[in-house]
């Protein structure tokens, strides 16, 4: 595939997202330059193959700031200094505060364009860059006034490149929405983790692939959430306090369980779940498809993954989706399925014609 992108790429910042970035646009032949507060880790980005250290004389027409938000608008003006030829974006996971430090330092905005990829790991550093890590996900382009036509196209065909979907958007509607779906979750998940810290091995032991799904993003950085949730707190507190509101219905609730309406209220909080769960985005961005579960034990041990997909596949039979589980105490795995209803009965049919233990 050629890519959109022209001229020479220049990334500030060769962590997780800036070497995902790099190794992407290298796969298409991109030329790309490195750039971190650290050498060494420079040189981790570049043996990984994410890109070459910045030259004398290079001339670069893109740079990306891919460093934490208490430094974005420092680094973002002083790119728009160094590189005057340059458009320029971060990668920051808000949006507003770095904007307007940016037009308080006297900064050229036509050259300027915000943006967000919503996507990333609990695992960051170089080592786990990956080329499609933005593949299928939004890339928020935040359009200001002041934004050039010609950086705002700049900024979508890196998007567009690397896989993504660009949505243009302001900066306060991005920080505004990023409350709701990024930054409230990774409060809720680490409180809920952190309840995991003092408790007893044996109840830790129960632990299935609930308590996993939600406490997933539990594992990110701190000190970089500590900046993330601080220069949002504005539109994060509104939604935290709804959620402390709804949290104390449900004690309410079940503190008064034998009272009438009780559990008419704790069921109205549970469809409610239902509800905004129907509305997420779900394969190829349509709304969420009930899909029908079947569930496949599978030995722990190598290939057996690969043949259960490789059999599915020789049926003519289309995934929707896949969870992995393994059971407790036992070297078997759980591969749940994910299908249309409509040939869930197939499905099954020819996981047991090919000797599979089915659970449920």
């Amino acid at each position: 595939m050629n890519a959109r992108t022209s001229g020479q790429v220049h990334i500030i910042g060769t962590g997780l997202l800036g070497t995902s970035i790099g190794l992407a646009l290298r796969n298409l032949g991109v030329e790309v330059s490195l750039e971190d507060s650290s050498p060494a880790v420079v040189a981790l980005a570049s043996d990984f193959g994410a890109g070459r250290t910045l030259e004398p004389g290079d001339n670069v027409s893109l740079v990306v700031a891919c460093v934490p938000p208490d430094v974005a608008a420092e680094t973002i003006s002083s790119a728009l200094s160094r590189f005057p030829e340059a458009v320029v974006t971060d990668v920051a996971s808000v949006k507003s505060s770095i904007l307007k430090e940016v037009l308080n330092n006297g900064s050229d905005l036509t050259r300027y364009v915000g943006s967000h990829p919503m996507a990333g790991r609990e695992k960051g550093g170089a080592l786990s860059g990956r080329p499609d890590l933005f593949v299928g996900r939004p890339w928020v382009v935040a359009v200001e006034n002041e934004t050039s036509l010609e950086s705002i196209r700049v900024i979508e065909q890196l998007a567009l490149d690397l896989g993504a979907t660009p949505i243009r958007m302001t900066a306060q509607e991005h920080d505004h929405a990023v409350a709701l779906i990024s930054h409230a979750p990774q409060i809720i998940s680490s409180l809920l983790a952190g309840r995991l810290a003092d408790a007893d091995d044996s109840d830790l032991a129960l632990a299935g692939q609930g308590v996993r799904d939600t406490t997933r993003i539990a594992a990110s950085d701190p000190k970089l959430w500590l900046q993330i949730l601080s220069a949002n707190a504005h539109e994060l507190l509104p939604v935290l306090k709804g959620f402390a509101t709804d949290l104390a219905g449900v004690i309410t609730s079940l503190e008064q369980v034998s009272s009438a309406g009780s559990l008419a209220r704790l069921g109205k909080t549970l469809e409610a779940g239902n509800q905004g769960i129907s509305r997420l985005p779900g394969k190829h961005g349509s709304r969420n498809t009930p899909y029908a579960q079947v569930v496949v034990m599978i030995d722990d041990k190598p290939g057996e993954l690969a043949r259960l997909l490789n059999e599915v596949g020789a049926a003519g039979l289309n995934i929707e989706d896949l969870n992995l589980d393994h059971a407790t105490g036992a070297q078997v795995g759980l591969v749940e399925l994910s299908v249309l209803p409509a040939i869930e009965a197939k499905l099954v049919e020819t996981l047991k014609s090919n000797g599979w233990r089915l659970a449920g």
